[in-house]
């Protein structure tokens, strides 16, 4: 007799209580609306800017989205404004410049 149906049963359950993945902050999908917005783009117009499909941009507005570390980076470059940390929503400095 197979007794893995109900051991796979029991652990699926617990699986999907368990496994809740963050998605990208609430100030991260308003930032990036606003600066896509300003910029005059359309969801379709920044992901193939960063070479991503637009269902990408849009799960991130949404707030759906995994955080990606790279895609985040790219929309950051597109659209020249910082979308983490501290300064969201600030112009994106050039890298290895130092504020004076």
């Amino acid at each position: 007799f197979d007794l893995s149906s109900g051991i796979n049963a029991e652990y699926g359950d617990r699986e999907t209580e368990e496994l809740k993945h963050d998605t990208v902050s609430k100030d991260f999908s308003v930032h990036l609306r606003e600066a896509r917005a300003k910029a005059g783009l359309t969801q379709k117009d920044l992901a193939q800017k960063i070479n991503e499909k637009p269902q990408i941009v849009a799960e991130y507005e949404s707030g759906k989205a995994l955080p990606n570390n790279q895609i985040q980076s790219k929309m950051e470059r597109a659209l020249g404004i910082q979308l983490r940390g501290k300064n969201a929503g600030q112009p994106l400095q050039p890298r290895g410049k130092k504020k004076s």
